[in-house]
């Protein structure tokens, strides 16, 4: 029992940690014009692929027969289509955003889709989770006020439509009963948008050396083993608590900006972080605790 604990808060860790990098290294490399946003996404993406398609055969072996695998898990097209525009939206996005900024404008809008969603699907919000709700609306538009200290309104639509995309990737995920192979083949199914995408972009390409790692190291560890390290933390965590610790990743983000990209942290990102994190973690437990008295 204490060693699955262990495995749960190892592997809720460097999950976390993950995607935050992705922020790191995505704004490393566009920050500094190793890459262009196109090559940086398509590396990225089929950098996952290859390091998905190598993980799932492994633990196809472990697991059960790979026909078997093959035959019940391998995604789709919607899947693939949220994911690809998750990820294009993101680097183009980072371009003109800072890591802690674009960081919590993604996952504020990752939180706010998924309430909004289940708002529309009939559930009832408490009071206290429409208090939440508002705080974070307003703390998303007290960032982007017209001030010297104001994110890119280009960037900031960008990164929202790419939180938006992944809070759907995520719904569209819930009922997948073999979570890594239908990650792997929605991600290889991005294939075709990623040549068009580089199509339309060929005249103006340009990737360095240090570029191309930055991206690898996005698609290889941050994205392909963050994403199945998070699934394994899954599997010991509620709703609740995973909706919870997620919020931590745009100041995990926002402190490796400062120390790898020698970023600073503004006052309106802090008070706009603590009103956004606040309202969606209010929401969160809000709904915990009048679920909770429901069943009690």
């Amino acid at each position: 029992m204490q060693s699955t604990y262990i495995k749960i808060i190892a592997s809720t860790v460097f999950a976390l940690f993950a995607f935050a990098a992705n922020s790191v290294f995505c704004r490393l490399a566009l920050g500094d014009e190793a890459i262009d946003a196109t090559s940086f996404t398509s590396v990225r993406l089929f950098s996952g692929i290859i390091v998905l398609f190598i993980l799932m055969q492994f633990t196809s072996h472990v697991s059960k027969p790979q026909s078997s695998l093959k035959a019940n898990a391998k995604g789709s097209w919607l899947a693939a289509i949220m994911l690809f525009t998750y990820a294009v939206t993101f680097s183009f996005g980072y371009i003109s955003l800072d890591t802690g900024t674009g960081a919590l404008i993604l996952f504020g809008a990752v939180q706010i889709t998924m309430i909004l969603f289940n708002v529309i699907s009939g559930s009832r919000l408490h009071y206290s989770e429409w208090l939440g709700l508002t705080c974070a609306f307003i703390g998303f538009v007290y960032l982007i006020l017209p001030s010297i200290t104001t994110p890119s309104l280009t960037g900031f639509i960008l990164m929202s439509v790419s939180g938006m995309a992944w809070a759907f990737y995520t719904l569209l995920g819930r009922k997948s009963k073999h979570a890594l192979s239908d990650t792997a083949f929605n991600f290889l199914r991005t294939s075709p948008f990623i040549l068009i995408l580089v199509l339309l972009s060929f005249n103006n390409l340009h990737i360095s050396s240090n570029g191309f790692l930055l991206a690898v190291l996005s698609g290889a560890i941050a994205s392909g083993i963050g994403y199945f390290v998070w699934y394994i933390a899954l599997s010991g965590l509620s709703v609740t608590q995973a909706a919870v610790l997620q919020l931590f990743v745009p100041i995990i983000a926002a402190l490796g900006g400062v120390i790898f990209t020698s970023e600073s942290i503004t006052l309106r990102l802090i008070e706009s972080s603590i009103l956004v994190l606040g309202g969606i973690l209010l929401v969160i437990l809000g709904r915990y605790y009048f679920s909770q008295n429901k069943v009690n």
